[in-house]
């Protein structure tokens, strides 16, 4: 069973830093490239920070500058450092591995829960 479960959002002011964590339960973890995805209400799920297995990463030009990806292979986990949070950046975070070369697509049909992001005054 593929399981990703995520925490670490919260209610933060525009302006503030939040760190979400994922914790992978997949086989060959190592081997897989991993990303954060979000979803408002009323959009699709949208991938927003990817890391390779190398550790070669990339984002969305929303994002880039503010938010950085990062891995611990010996942990399974995968995290996401948020800075500089503006309203938009409100939604639900998800993690998932990601097709390499794909453009964003996942590579497992199960999501977890995700965590909740909310960026107000």
């Amino acid at each position: 069973q593929v399981q990703f479960v995520e925490s670490g959002g919260g209610l933060v002011q525009p302006g503030g830093s939040l760190r979400l964590s994922c914790a992978a339960y997949v086989r060959n973890f190592n081997f897989l490239d991993m990303g954060w995805y979000r979803q408002s209400p009323g959009k699709q799920r949208e991938l927003v920070a990817r890391i390779t297995s190398g550790g070669g990463t990339n984002y969305v030009d929303l994002v880039k500058g503010r938010f950085t990806i990062s891995r611990d292979n010996a942990k399974k986990m995968v995290f996401l450092q948020m800075n500089s949070l503006k309203p938009e950046d409100t939604a639900v975070y998800y993690c998932n591995s990601v097709v390499p070369n794909s453009g964003g697509y996942s590579v497992f049909g199960s999501w977890g829960q995700g965590t909740q992001v909310t960026v107000s005054s």
